[in-house]
């Protein structure tokens, strides 16, 4: 049986969760929690990254961190995960859908202007697969109208736009380290906070609505409530975890790239015949091969090839429901414009295989499978 996802492992984090629990500190914010946060800080360049429970509990502080008020709307793509739209709403904001590129999933930028109205306070830019929406075009129209940016790169860790880090670039990133990520923690994500203006106040968020960080670090003699907050400090044993894979960034990065590269070159004649269509990378993009998808031709091939592979013994999976489909979107947001490609292309496309050390033997499975799968169906 070849799995959809194994979670990553290196093979030291046993080492290090024996190292915070004899250090009998494993709640919040202690030495791994630190570790991971300027590891992060080093290698994105990023001004200011706190760890969190997950990636949705980012976005959570990304969206209360933008001061909704009754009646904001915010831009965003309806090709996503919930926890996109869903953090908007607790934020207090509408969730406004817009169409995406049928080329990268991701948001259409040129769908943007239109949505804007009086009520839009942000955009939301997710950056599907680890590939970069084009973030030129999207900061320019926030900076034209005084909206915030919130980078959604849930999937982007490790990968870059015209050379900076995604969850860099807008006002504020989210990370997520779910097992199902390039780098794994279980449940756990990370804040990047991009303006100096908005570190203190993603501080006491985070810590409950008090100025404890402020108290650690001898900047005050006491802390107290200062304003609202949440508990959003993940445990210093999922922190621990994390910081095993973080000092593998480049080798784990590099072992995922190679299975993507392997994908891309067996399947360019199915793509040349016209059989498939592979996933595009713009030029300015580095991804960071978080998942290698393939489009058929329509929902009822893609059920067909879903059930041939399952048959194999290999799963593969299709993703998105569109948001605005769904019973919550309905209720809570609504969509701008027309749907073009947002349904039609999410019925198409189903994800491969993709995990760290992901075995030649097994690729070379996946791969002879999906040959067959066309070579049948080319023979009918």
């Amino acid at each position: 049986m070849i799995s959809f996802n194994v979670p990553p492992v290196v093979g030291n984090e046993m080492d290090y969760i024996r190292h915070a629990i004899e250090q009998k500190r494993i709640s919040g914010d202690g030495e791994f929690t630190k570790r991971c946060c300027a590891r992060m800080e080093e290698r994105f360049h990023a001004k200011h990254v706190l760890l969190t429970t997950s990636g949705t509990s980012a976005l959570d502080m990304a969206a209360i961190l933008c001061n909704f008020q009754k009646g904001d709307e915010v831009i965003l793509p309806s090709y996503t995960f919930s926890s996109t739209a869903n953090a908007m709403i607790l934020g207090g904001a509408v969730p406004v859908f817009v169409d995406i590129r049928p080329d990268t999933m991701n948001i259409d930028e040129t769908k943007i202007e239109a949505a804007i109205t009086p009520h839009t306070k942000a955009i939301v830019a997710m950056h599907y697969a680890g590939v970069a929406c084009e973030m030129d075009t999207i900061m320019a129209i926030a900076q034209k109208h005084g909206l915030k940016v919130i980078e959604d790169a849930a999937q982007g860790v490790m990968a870059s736009y015209k050379g900076r880090a995604l969850g860099t670039i807008g006002d504020l990133g989210c990370f997520s380290f779910h097992e199902t990520k390039n780098y794994s923690m279980g449940e756990g994500g990370a804040l990047l906070v991009n303006h100096e203006k908005d570190m203190e106040r993603a501080e006491i968020l985070r810590e409950k609505g008090t100025n404890r960080s402020k108290f650690f670090r001898g900047e005050i003699d006491k802390y107290t409530w200062v304003d609202f907050g949440d508990s959003f400090l993940p445990s210093e044993i999922n922190a621990a975890y994390l910081w095993g894979q973080l000092q593998m960034l480049d080798e784990i990065n590099a072992d995922r790239l190679h299975t993507h590269k392997c994908y891309s070159e067996a399947f360019a004649p199915l793509a040349e015949q016209g059989l498939i269509e592979i996933q595009h990378i713009p030029a300015e993009c580095a991804h960071n091969a978080h998942m290698f998808y393939i489009k058929l031709r329509d929902l009822e091939q893609r059920t067909a090839f879903i059930r041939f592979m399952k048959a194999r013994g290999i799963t593969t999976v299709f993703h998105y429901v569109p948001l605005h489909s769904a019973p919550a979107g309905r209720k809570y947001g609504r969509f701008h414009g027309e749907d073009v490609y947002t349904t039609k292309e999410s019925e198409r496309l189903v994800r491969l295989p993709m995990y760290f050390r992901m075995t030649d033997e097994d690729r070379k499975t996946v791969i002879a499978a999906v040959q067959a799968f066309f070579a049948q169906t080319e023979a009918r």
